[in-house]
């Protein structure tokens, strides 16, 4: 695969996994051809593969992912993947710095010396390490990153981390803002509706303008139901909410996400398509793709948004954000960035900063890491990881000020807005 430290071994009706280090190859998920093509998971993860003319090269698309990865036949595996899997606390310790060496994309944005932290962490591990100790290791490394798509992970144990400031979107945090803004916000609003495991929401709001709020992009539908289940879910919501009759007549629509804990960007995407008359291109997606030059990406892939097959709404849209705006949250965000139709204005706080699809890795010792290694340009060539998306205005979101004085002004902001 271009980029992603992976090998896939495709023979009998079965797809293999291999995740590949300068130090190591190891067996990571599988799945079973179910058509010409295509394989599941045993979670229903569908990935289709795409050969053209050229039959040593091919695409690989994953359902839920924006974009495609490249593929070029090889033929044989690599050795490491032939040989038995290294054991021990080091081996482990020294798959972790590899993975995150070869992939993470960020270390000079952050100002992370990664040869440093080998230097100084690898001293603390030696052969009679425990389990608990290699985690704590691990979670000291990764904590400086400040990055909500960096987790270690031993059984039970999890350990992740937002940026600094800001409140990772809990279900328990997404219900009680819920209730704050149907009793608040929407006390003189109608056809309130949930959608999609109330995880959307819709009201007509005073003066002629539509409330949407969107807590996710994924759990729509029911627990294990593949992508397709999810789109078909959302595309039910957006028919019933963007009618013919209310995309005419809406004056402004607010989108809040500000408790939004990502999920799948290509449902993002399709929102925006109900959101424009014109095609534009999203954002541009690259990985990287060197395992020796962090300054090295495959070659990035337009995202495009293509009007959908269904009413649209093309009027004004307030953009609601906050710390809690997450991954696909903000690739949403990101993609209302360039709609041709103009007048769409962010208000709130920044998005978290995080884009990128997130990688699995398995450690010799049964530990598991994930991290990124992919951007999200804008059409500038820039990037909003790190310190997320800027808002156009600045107000708070959900401090605790804003709940004690019973206010929403990031709320009544764009209300004003869209007046």
């Amino acid at each position: 695969m271009d980029g992603y430290g992976t090998v896939l071994a495709l023979r009998d009706g079965q797809l293999q996994e291999y995740q590949t280090t300068a130090v190591s190859c190891l067996k990571g998920f599988a799945a079973r051809q179910t058509s010409p093509g295509v394989y599941t998971t045993p979670d229903n993860a569908v990935l289709t593969v795409r050969t053209g003319h050229d039959r040593d090269r091919a695409t690989l698309a994953i359902d839920g992912a924006a974009g495609h990865r490249k593929l070029k036949r090889t033929p044989a595996l690599p050795d490491d993947c032939t040989r038995p899997a290294p054991s021990g606390p080091l081996a482990s310790f020294d798959v972790f710095w590899h993975s995150f060496a070869e992939n993470y994309p960020f270390f000079a944005a952050k100002g992370i010396d990664w040869d440093a932290m080998r230097t100084r962490y690898r001293a603390k591990v030696h052969p009679d390490t425990t389990r608990d100790e290699l985690f704590a290791v691990f979670r000291d490394m990764v904590t400086p990153l400040y990055d909500a798509h960096v987790a270690v992970g031993d059984g039970d144990k999890y350990f992740a981390q937002v940026r600094p400031g800001t409140e990772i979107p809990t279900e328990e945090l997404d219900e009680k803002v819920k209730k704050y803004i149907v009793r608040r916000d929407l006390a003189k609003a109608h056809n309130l509706q949930n959608f999609a495991n109330g995880r959307i929401t819709y009201a007509d709001l005073p003066g002629g303008r539509g409330y949407l709020r969107i807590s996710g992009f994924d759990g729509y539908a029911a627990e294990g139901a593949p992508y397709s289940a999810e789109q078909a879910v959302l595309d039910e919501a957006l028919d019933t909410v963007l009618t013919s009759q209310r995309a005419k007549r809406l004056k402004g629509l607010i989108i809040d996400l500000r408790i939004n804990g990502g999920g799948s960007d290509p449902l993002g995407i399709r929102i925006a398509e109900r959101l424009t008359d014109s095609p534009y291109v999203a954002y541009r997606k690259r990985a990287r793709n060197d395992p020796a030059d962090p300054t090295k990406y495959t070659r990035p892939e337009p995202i495009r948004v293509t009007p959908a097959q269904a009413p649209h709404y093309t009027g004004p849209i307030a953009v609601l954000t906050g710390g809690s705006t997450v991954s696909a949250g903000e690739t949403f965000t990101q993609s209302l960035i360039d709609r041709p139709e103009g007048r769409v204005v962010r208000i709130g706080q920044p998005t978290q900063g995080v884009f990128s699809d997130i990688m699995g890795r398995v450690l010799p010792n049964g530990m598991g890491a994930v991290l990124p290694n992919e951007q999200f340009l804008t059409r500038t060539g820039d990037t909003f990881d790190g310190p997320g998306i800027p808002p156009h205005l600045k107000e708070p979101v959900f401090t605790e000020e804003e709940f004690a004085k019973k206010r929403d002004s990031a709320f009544d902001r764009a209300l004003n807005v869209l007046r």
